[in-house]
C-alpha cells in the first residue's frame, strides 16, 4: 500500500442530500430563492475545490466491501429520494400558482439536481454486478429519459473511448452546441445497434424481448405517465437540463481525450495510452461517489487500482 493511500470517510459524500432541502426551499419561497440550487451545484462546489485544494490521496484497494456500506447505501436510497423530489415538485408546481418564469426556473433546478446527482449515481449503479443496483441505475436514467445511456456507455463508450466510434467522445474542435444535439440523436441509435449485435451473436433478432432497450422505453413511458398525472402536463424541461449537465461535463473532458489522440496520432483504441489528466478537487468528487479516476474507470470497469503499482493511473502531481 502506498504512503498516500487512505480510505476516505463516507460522510462528505452525503453532501448530495443537501440538494433536497434546497429544492424544498425553492418550492416554498419561489422567486430568486430558486437560483440557490444551480448556484450550489455549479458555483459553490467549484469554489470549495479552489479553497480546499487538490485531493491527492488514493482509496485503499484492499478496502473490504463491508467498509463501503455507507457509500453504497447513498446510491441505493437516491432513487426513492429523487422520485419523491421530482414528482412531488411537479405536483406542487402544478398547484402552487407560480409565474411562468418561476415554473421554468423550478424545472431547471430539478434538472440540475437530477443531473448533478441522479445521473452520476445511476452511472455508478449500472457499473455494479448486482441486479438490484443495476436496476436502480436503470430507474435513475429512465427518470430523465436517458435510459439508453447504460447500453451506450458500457457497450460502446468503454470499448471505444477516445475514438470516432464512440458517440460521446467529442470530435476534434467540436464545440458543445454541435456535440450535444449529435449525442442526443446518435446515442439511442448507437445503443440499439450495440444491443442488436449482442442479440445477433446469440442468434436472436434485434426486436427480441430480451433487448434491454424495450425496458428503457417502458420505464420512460411509466415516468412520463407519472409526470402527466402529477403535473397535468408532461414537464419535459428537467430531463434535457439533467442530460445537458452530464454531457457538458463529459464534452469538455472527452474533447481533451479526442485532441490528445489527434495530436499524438493514436488511431486505434489503446486504453494504456489514454491518460486523462484530472485535477481532482476535494468537494466535487464527493458527488461522484466512487468513480473519481477516469483512466482506471475506462481501463477496467470493476477494478480498483493499486497506486503503488500503477501510479500514473492515480493522482497526478502538480508537475504532470
Amino acid at each position: 500500500m502506498s504512503a498516500n493511500t487512505t480510505a476516505p470517510p463516507a460522510w462528505p459524500y452525503w453532501l448530495s442530500i443537501t440538494f433536497v432541502p434546497l429544492v424544498a426551499l425553492a418550492l416554498a419561497r419561489g422567486g430568486w430563492w430558486i437560483a440557490l440550487v444551480p448556484i450550489y451545484g455549479w458555483v459553490l462546489m467549484p469554489v470549495l475545490d479552489i479553497l480546499m485544494g487538490r485531493n491527492l490521496k488514493n482509496p485503499d484497494p484492499e478496502t473490504p466491501d463491508a467498509d463501503l456500506f455507507w457509500f453504497r447505501l447513498l446510491t441505493w436510497i437516491w432513487f426513492p429520494i429523487e422520485f419523491v423530489l421530482v414528482f412531488g415538485s411537479l405536483w406542487v408546481i402544478a398547484r402552487g400558482g407560480y409565474t411562468t418564469a418561476e415554473t421554468l426556473a423550478l424545472m431547471f433546478a430539478i434538472g440540475v439536481t437530477t443531473g448533478t446527482i441522479g445521473i452520476v449515481y445511476g452511472h455508478e449503479l449500472f457499473h455494479k454486478p448486482g441486479r438490484m443496483e443495476r436496476n436502480l441505475g436503470d430507474l435513475l436514467m429512465a427518470m430523465v429519459l436517458y435510459g439508453h445511456f447504460r447500453t451506450e456507455h458500457l457497450l460502446v463508450h468503454h470499448p471505444w473511448v477516445g475514438t470516432g466510434r464512440d458517440t460521446v467522445t467529442a470530435r476534434y474542435n467540436e464545440g458543445f452546441l454541435r456535440f450535444f444535439p449529435r449525442v442526443l440523436w446518435q446515442g439511442p441509435c448507437s445503443a440499439w445497434r450495440a444491443e442488436a449485435a449482442m442479440l445477433a451473436r446469440r442468434g436472436l433478432p434485434a426486436w427480441h424481448w430480451r433487448n434491454p432497450v424495450w425496458k428503457y422505453l417502458g420505464l420512460e413511458a411509466v415516468f412520463l405517465g407519472d409526470a402527466v398525472d402529477a403535473a397535468r402536463d408532461p414537464p419535459l424541461l428537467d430531463a434535457p437540463v439533467a442530460v445537458r449537465h452530464r454531457e457538458v461535463e463529459d464534452e469538455t473532458r472527452r474533447q481533451r481525450e479526442g485532441e490528445d489522440r489527434q495530436h499524438e496520432g493514436h488511431e486505434l483504441h489503446d486504453h494504456l495510452l489514454l491518460w486523462v489528466r484530472l485535477c481532482r478537487g476535494v468537494a466535487q468528487p464527493e458527488l461522484a461517489v466512487l468513480i473519481e479516476t477516469r483512466s482506471q474507470h475506462h481501463q477496467k470497469q470493476q477494478q480498483v487500482w493499486d497506486g503503488e503499482k500503477h501510479p500514473q493511473l492515480e493522482s497526478l502531481t502538480s508537475g504532470e
